[in-house]
């Protein structure tokens, strides 16, 4: 029950910077061997031109802001002289823009990094996604990436419930709690119609033996605070203004690391997790870049660089944050992805039908 009742959505802003043309090959290369010997030798010398990549390519993403600038920056470390322009939204605004562009026949992006492999899936039944085969997919589970290749996993997120415990005292430990009437106006969750996580747990819930479209019902009955992304949960339970949210895990524990009266519980039924995949759009003109891009988030550093921003890495062998269940310890709470995929629009139609959105 709450103690005491006392949401600010966070304005999502954006900026795309022209797609420059330049762009390079990433080969190795090797320095000049000197030679000396007697008269008569005739061993050339050979050599081959070092090259650093450089260039300038275009990420599209959902991830906040500050952790898609902490990636570039690692990116940078290795290559100082590729520019990397971001455009950033919630993942359906994302996904609107690149669909856009392709009516328009200029897709300006070269990578893409959203929230679920629903998503991918839609884009790659459009052929939109070009296939790269990653040398860094060793120790990340196959299940986690594309059998075709068009999209690797980047992470593991997820959702659950964050508690404000200055007023909360009976803490849910289940999703299905979330429907009793003890927690009438108390939950904030992201729309299914902006948030491509929120749309992905959607799908998978009224899948799910126990919940289907009645927990929906239940949480609608309970008057559930409908927002836009994430952030606004995290802002208004963080505030005190809901006592409950349904939230991604590493937004709940960095409140909580920030010094918030918050806890996050990772619900019996299972988690709902997304892997924020990667994938490399068919039409970017600097491939070459955009692999290395991938390869560099996919490999050890590139992973330990993702626990470092505050998020489980998807790859075996590096150790998550402080307070995040490994990819080991998360029981996935899932279904089949083609379903999913294919009826992905509708459970959002019949969820604006539902709440009025």
């Amino acid at each position: 029950m709450r103690k005491n009742v006392k949401s600010s959505l966070a304005a999502l802003t954006a900026a795309l910077t022209a797609l420059s043309l330049a762009g390079c090959q990433s080969g190795a290369s090797s320095s000049a061997a000197a030679s000396s010997g007697a008269a008569g030798d005739s061993a050339p010398a050979s050599s081959q031109a070092e090259t650093t990549p450089e260039g300038t390519l275009t990420l599209y993403t959902s991830q906040p802001e500050a952790d898609a600038q902490a990636l570039i920056e690692a990116f940078n470390e290795q290559y100082p002289d590729v520019t990397v322009n971001v455009f950033r939204s919630g993942t359906e605004e994302v996904i609107s823009k690149v669909l856009a562009e392709k009516e328009t026949g200029s897709i300006q992006a070269d990578v893409l990094l959203v929230s679920d492999a629903a998503t991918f899936e839609g884009l790659k039944d459009e052929d939109l996604l070009l296939s790269y085969e990653s040398p860094e997919l060793e120790g990340i589970d196959p299940s986690y990436y594309d059998a075709d290749h068009t999209y690797t996993g980047t992470k593991i997120i997820s959702t659950g419930i964050i508690v404000n415990t200055d007023l909360i005292q009976d803490i849910p430990t289940s999703l299905a709690d979330l429907t009793k009437p003890e927690y009438a106006d108390e939950l904030a969750m992201p729309s299914p119609l902006y948030s491509g996580a929120a749309a992905y747990n959607l799908s998978v819930l009224v899948r799910t033996e126990g919940m289907g479209w009645d927990f929906y019902e239940g949480l609608k009955a309970n008057n559930v605070q409908v927002g836009q992304g994430n952030g606004g949960v995290q802002t208004a339970v963080v505030n005190g203004e809901k006592g409950l949210g349904l939230l991604v895990d590493y937004m709940a524990l960095r409140s909580k690391a920030e010094g918030a009266p918050v806890e996050f519980v990772y619900p019996e039924e299972g988690s709902l997790c997304v892997t924020e995949p990667v994938g490399i759009l068919k039409e970017s003109k600097n491939q070459e870049l955009a692999k290395l891009f991938v390869d560099f988030i996919l490999s050890d550093e590139g992973q330990k660089t993702t626990a470092e921003i505050g998020y489980t890495p998807i790859k075996k062998g590096v150790e998550p944050p402080e307070g995040f269940r490994s990819a080991d310890e998360i029981q996935n709470l899932t279904y089949d992805m083609a379903t999913l995929v294919s009826e992905r629009e509708a459970d959002k139609e019949a969820f604006a039908q539902m709440f009025g959105a």
